[in-house]
Parts: structure tokens; C-alpha cells; sequence
């Protein structure tokens, strides 16, 4: 497997960057913010120098090269691999209720022989990310791994793209297959965050919408824990994740709030509450979170039982807010556990899709790190 990285900004490609990607690259992964994603100029000269690759991407919080965070650019990785066989298919999305049948769709037209692993990268604002990653493990065999995220517009919640082949789209789901027995996947994904506050059942929903929590207002509870924060909802709410579990406390999931309803005071979701479930306000620190990313590394190279070549990062918007200026740790701590022969990329989504362990389906996480390896052997 080659691995080769570089950074286009409105000016070009940064200076820092190899002279050129390689053109056999089968693989092009390119993250950036909405305007650098949109900037035809980046996209012409990626398909130029890769003619033949799988190109795909989203709009991100923030994008992750090598262990830089960095903001406003197209931050592009180009992989060869060796053994291994690449299929992309795209589906667009009706709307949020049309998810299930979307992650079934494209379940469907990847399934193969030696299907091994699925990248998926959603719009983050037009998707239940939930609904999405069910449809998807659904309809694909056992033993096949799923990861990705849900495309991110800063804490703006405005706009968000996919990007598979042409222009980048909004309400569109994206995914690759990747095929062969000599290509080796290892996941790993964890939170760090801290439960506070009693914990409250969930006494009404729909779906992803939350309505009330132990029978009160979901929205002015949520307010009254917030205090000062209130004011900046939707987005200072991802300084304040909810846990949710049901009866087994070991299988607890963390959502973030992508919009709130004033008037019908209600909360969205990145993914599906059930009613029954126990939910709890969570709060982070710097270090809690840069420990949980380390973790999340660790249990990517027990399943590998050695480090990957490639390792594609995957974190929430909310941590960034959280680490501020130290946000950089996560990646380092992710780096100190695989060494640096690991080439490093990703971005901060509104949500992140992996597996609890590398043999159970996929679910939908928020305010995770999570982290893919790739090797061949």
C-alpha cells in the first residue's frame, strides 16, 4: 500500500506537499471545508493527477493530515493499494426518513464475494445517521465491517456535502466497498466523556426527536443544565452530549443535538433516542477526551495485532470545542500509539459510524474518536 498526502488551498497545493500524487492511486480521500470542497479548481487538478481513483469526500468541523488540524483547506490522502479491489456506489436521500432504505441500498449493491469492509460518508444534516447504519448492516453480510461519518459544516449546522466522483452534493450518502482476502481492517472507537446529573428516562420521542425526558420539556431541561450556554443552542449543546442507554449499562451510546424546536420544544439528534432508553448529561476535559482517542488507537492495533498503514480518523465536532487550541493531542495520542510509519487523515463530523468491536454491526456514535486501520499483507 502507498500512501501520499497533500493540502490544496485557494492558493494551490501547499508547498510542504510532495510535487506530485501518485497517478496509479486507486483511492482519493479529500476532506475540506464547504467552500475548499466546492472549489472546482482543487477537485480538476485531483482527477487530473489521479485519473483512475475512487474519489470521495465530505465537508467537515475540520480536517485531520497527518497530525495537523487544520481549517479552510481540501486535505487530500491518495492510496494505492496492492491486492485490493475498490467498488463506490452513491445514494441520495429523500429525506431524513428515507435513511433505512438508503443504508440498504447501498448494502445491496455492494455485497460481493470478499467484500471486507464499507466507508460510508453521509450528509450530516438530511440523514439519521441511526436509521442509516441499520439499513446498511441489514443487508450486508456477516463479518463485513462499517465505518465513516456524517459530514460536518464547523458548529454552524448549515450545509454539509458529499463529495463521490463530480461535484459535491448535499442530502447524499457515499460509500465504498473494498474487496479482497489480503487486506486487513481494525476499528477502535471511544468516547472519554464524563456522566453528571441524575439519569432520566425517555418518556416520548420519535425517532431522532426528542420530546421529554421524565416527562418535563426534553429542550428546557436541557436549557436549565445549560444556564449561560443556553443562548448559543444548537451548537453549545455539543459541550454537553446526552448518554443514553437501555437495561444494559455496558451498551450505553452518546448523541449530540443537531437542531432544536423552540416552539415545539423539542431536540434533534444525530441518531435515534428510543423511548424506555435512560438518558444523562455528559461534560468533557481536555485529557479525558486525548485519553479516550489513545484508547480508541489501542483497540485499532489489538485487532490488527500490529499497526496499520493508513489510519483514517474520524472525531466530533464537540470534542474539537471542548480541546480548543490543544485539539492536536488526540491526533498525537493516536500517533504514539502506532508510530510514525502510520499515515494519518480524517475529519470532525456531526457523527461516527463503527462498529462497539470489529465482529458487531455498526452504530452510529456522537463525540467519539474513531479509528480505521488498512493494511495488506
Amino acid at each position: 500500500m502507498r500512501v501520499e498526502q497533500r493540502c490544496w488551498t485557494a492558493g494551490g497545493w501547499d508547498v510542504s506537499s510532495p510535487p506530485h500524487l501518485n497517478r496509479e492511486a486507486d483511492l482519493v480521500l479529500a476532506f475540506g471545508s464547504a467552500s475548499a470542497l466546492q472549489d472546482p479548481d482543487g477537485r480538476v487538478r485531483l482527477r487530473a493527477e489521479c485519473p483512475n481513483a475512487v474519489l470521495i469526500g465530505c465537508s467537515t468541523a475540520g480536517e485531520i493530515h497527518g497530525t495537523r488540524v487544520v481549517d479552510n483547506v481540501l486535505a487530500v490522502t491518495a492510496i494505492d493499494f496492492e491486492r485490493t479491489v475498490l467498488r463506490s456506489v452513491r445514494a441520495e436521500l429523500a429525506g431524513p426518513d428515507d435513511s433505512f432504505a438508503a443504508g440498504r441500498r447501498i448494502g445491496v449493491a455492494l455485497e460481493g464475494p470478499e467484500l471486507v469492509h464499507v466507508l460510508v460518508l453521509s450528509d450530516g444534516l438530511h440523514a439519521n445517521g441511526d436509521e442509516l447504519t441499520r439499513g446498511l448492516s441489514q443487508s450486508l453480510p456477516p463479518g463485513v465491517s462499517v465505518t465513516g461519518g456524517l459530514s460536518a459544516d464547523g458548529d454552524r449546522f448549515s450545509q454539509t456535502y458529499v463529495l463521490l466522483d463530480g461535484p459535491p452534493q448535499q442530502s447524499t450518502v457515499a460509500a465504498i466497498g473494498f474487496y479482497g482476502s489480503h487486506l486487513q481492517v481494525g476499528v477502535g472507537s471511544y468516547g472519554g466523556w464524563e456522566p453528571f446529573g441524575p439519569e432520566r428516562v425517555v418518556t416520548r420521542c420519535e425517532k431522532n426527536v426528542l420530546f421529554e425526558l421524565d416527562s418535563r420539556s426534553a429542550l428546557g431541561l436541557y436549557e436549565d443544565y445549560l444556564g449561560d450556554h443556553a443562548g448559543g443552542l444548537p451548537a453549545s449543546a455539543l459541550l454537553f452530549p446526552l448518554a443514553v442507554r437501555t437495561d444494559d449499562p455496558t451498551r450505553g451510546i452518546v448523541r449530540s443535538v443537531l437542531g432544536i424546536d423552540r416552539e415545539r420544544q423539542t431536540m434533534t439528534f444525530a441518531g435515534d433516542v428510543r423511548e424506555g432508553s435512560y438518558a444523562r448529561l455528559m461534560r468533557g476535559s481536555t485529557d479525558r477526551l486525548v485519553a479516550g482517542a489513545a484508547a480508541a488507537a489501542d483497540t485499532c492495533h489489538s485487532s490488527l495485532g500490529h499497526s496499520p498503514e493508513f489510519a483514517l480518523l474520524v472525531s466530533c465536532v464537540g470534542r474539537r470545542l471542548v480541546m480548543k487550541q490543544r485539539v492536536e493531542e488526540e491526533i498525537e495520542a493516536v500517533r504514539d500509539v502506532f508510530g510514525g510509519g502510520t499515515k494519518l487523515a480524517g475529519f470532525y463530523s456531526y457523527g461516527e459510524i463503527a462498529p462497539f468491536s470489529r465482529e458487531e454491526r455498526p452504530e452510529l456514535h456522537n463525540q467519539t474518536m474513531t479509528v480505521t486501520g488498512f493494511s495488506e499483507n
